[in-house]
């Protein structure tokens, strides 16, 4: 009995070190209204290089020539994304060499900066 109260009391001492031992710093969280979020890098604010092949402004979408989307780990192709907003839709046009950044908003790549080159 002794011995498994005192392998129980050391499990616990263990459990509760471990666990403050192990936390990483969070120097890097931004805690605005409570809710932790990862500070930005400048690999999540690049923009990359795209040319404009198809705009379907009904639709709300570009469909663009791209290299490497390392945000949100997409490699270079042709594909067509929803665009932030209308006017960035109507500020383009078919063959527009532009740099773009890519996010995923609520599951839907989207296109939240765009601009002429």
């Amino acid at each position: 009995m002794k011995k498994s109260m005192i392998l129980t009391a050391m499990w616990v001492a263990t459990a509760a070190v471990s666990g403050t031992a192990l936390a990483d710093d969070m120097s890097g969280m931004k805690m605005r209204d409570g809710a932790m979020s990862h500070a930005p890098t400048a690999r999540d604010e690049a923009l990359t290089d795209a040319v404009v092949k198809h705009v379907d402004a009904a639709n709300g979408m570009v469909t663009l020539k791209h290299g490497a989307l390392a945000n949100v780990g997409m490699p270079a192709m042709t594909m067509a994304f929803k665009a932030k907003d209308a006017a960035m839709v109507n500020s383009v046009k078919d063959g527009d060499n532009v740099k773009v950044h890519v996010e995923n908003v609520d599951g839907t790549l989207t296109i939240v900066k765009m601009m002429r080159q």
